[in-house]
Parts: C-alpha cells; sequence; structure tokens
C-alpha cells in the first residue's frame, strides 16, 4: 500500500495524487495538465510520487483503446526517462517497463501525426532504456538540432526538413547565411538504436520520420572551419 503523504510532488506532499490519478481516469481532459505539473513538470523532472504514479498509469493506459493512450504514455516515458538521475529509480520495476514498452509498440502502428510518432517513439526509448534517444527524439519533430564541432568548438544547427538538410553556425534565415548539405548516414551501417528506429517508422509507415533519421544523424561539414563530423557521434 502506498504512504502518499510521506511522498512529494512538485508541488510538496502528494496526499492528493490517488485523487487527481481517479479524476484523470474518469476525464483525462479535465485534469491532464495538473497531473502533467504535479508529476513530471515540463516532461522533465519527476518526484517519488511519480514513480509511485507509475502502476497507476499502466493500468489507465491498458484500459484505453491504443489511439487514446497517448497523453499517458508520453507521461510515463517521461517519468521513466528522468529514473537515471532519481533516487526512486528503482521504484520503475523490469516487468512494468516491458509492459509499457509493449503498450507502445501496439499504440506506434495506428494512425497518427508524425509529431505525435515522434514523441512516442521518443516514450518507446525511454521504456527500452536507451540513453540518449530517450531525450534528443523531439528533435526529429522540430526539423533540426545542434552540435558541437569537434575541432573549433562553434556550435552547428544541423537542419533536416521543410527547410533543407544543411548544417549552419549562422542564423540560417538570413539568406546570406553559409550552409553545407548534410549528407544521410546508411541506418543499416549505423546499426544499434538508429537502424531499430528507422525500421520501425517505415514498417509503422511514418515515412516522412524514417526519411528525417538519416539525415537528422549524418555527416556535416563545419561551415567555419571545414571539418568534416558525425552528427550521430556528438550526440550519442
Amino acid at each position: 500500500m502506498t504512504d502518499w503523504p510521506r511522498l512529494s510532488d512538485a508541488y510538496g506532499s502528494a496526499e492528493g495524487v490517488p485523487d487527481l490519478l481517479d479524476r484523470y481516469e474518469a476525464d483525462p481532459e479535465a485534469v491532464s495538465t495538473e497531473l502533467v505539473d504535479r508529476l513530471c513538470p515540463m516532461y522533465d523532472t519527476a518526484f517519488s510520487a511519480s514513480f509511485a504514479a507509475l502502476p497507476r498509469l499502466l493500468g489507465i493506459a491498458a484500459g484505453r483503446a491504443a489511439g487514446e493512450r497517448l497523453e499517458v504514455l508520453y507521461l510515463a516515458g517521461a517519468i521513466t526517462r528522468c529514473a537515471r538521475s532519481s533516487p526512486e529509480a528503482a521504484q520503475m520495476g523490469t516487468l512494468e517497463a516491458a509492459a509499457f514498452c509493449r503498450l507502445t509498440e501496439e499504440t506506434l502502428t495506428t494512425p497518427m501525426t508524425a509529431v505525435d510518432y515522434v514523441f512516442l517513439l521518443q516514450s518507446w526509448m525511454a521504456f527500452q532504456g536507451a540513453e540518449v534517444w530517450d531525450r534528443n527524439l523531439e528533435n526529429l519533430a522540430e526539423g533540426e538540432h545542434e552540435v558541437d564541432c569537434p575541432y573549433c568548438g562553434v556550435m552547428l544547427t544541423i537542419v533536416f526538413g521543410e527547410e533543407g538538410h544543411f548544417a549552419s553556425s549562422e542564423d540560417y534565415a538570413n539568406p546570406k547565411a553559409q550552409r553545407s548539405p548534410l549528407r544521410p548516414i546508411d541506418p543499416a551501417q549505423a546499426g544499434g538504436a538508429v537502424q531499430q528506429l528507422y525500421r520501425r517508422a517505415l514498417a509503422d509507415g511514418q515515412r516522412v520520420v524514417a526519411h528525417g533519421l538519416p539525415y537528422m544523424f549524418g555527416q556535416a561539414v563545419c561551415t567555419d572551419c571545414g571539418t568534416e563530423l558525425s552528427v550521430l557521434d556528438r550526440r550519442a
């Protein structure tokens, strides 16, 4: 039996969390914002009550149709992602993580926007314990991320999507900004999580996501010093 008053959330005592979870299960839209604010604000911080809430969140997700459990899986994924830096991480059991993983895999096969799919992939990586990928995949939805040049240290913006596929150390919105084209990585040669994510996106019919992944982690050239670099190595 969980002793909720002895646990904490973002507001202090977690005494009110069980009632909040009851209300969330009955009407998710009415309390979803408050639930996230208390258990995992900004999807980036977790508390003892957050981990204690995972079994209940698992039950809520399992009781919903695949298309109606996205927000629950986002929240559970964010809490799991925070586990590595939390002393309460042990509350997340291996079997529980595997159950979340199975629900997420089932949900990934349902129709959804590319943005929703990317955030769900990020939760999937969290449930598998895949560090780096459980935090950085959201950049795939944004169409850009940043890496530093290993030689001169300048920060490069890696752009992939509607704006094109290039790297730049300048404000790339400026038409005079210098750009260097990206060379996509071969997912088959990359192996590991990149290959896993690429195959998953193709299998789920998410071709926009699958197309972006090789560029997101491809080869770039620093526009300041001309050094060629692996974006994958700079983010891994």
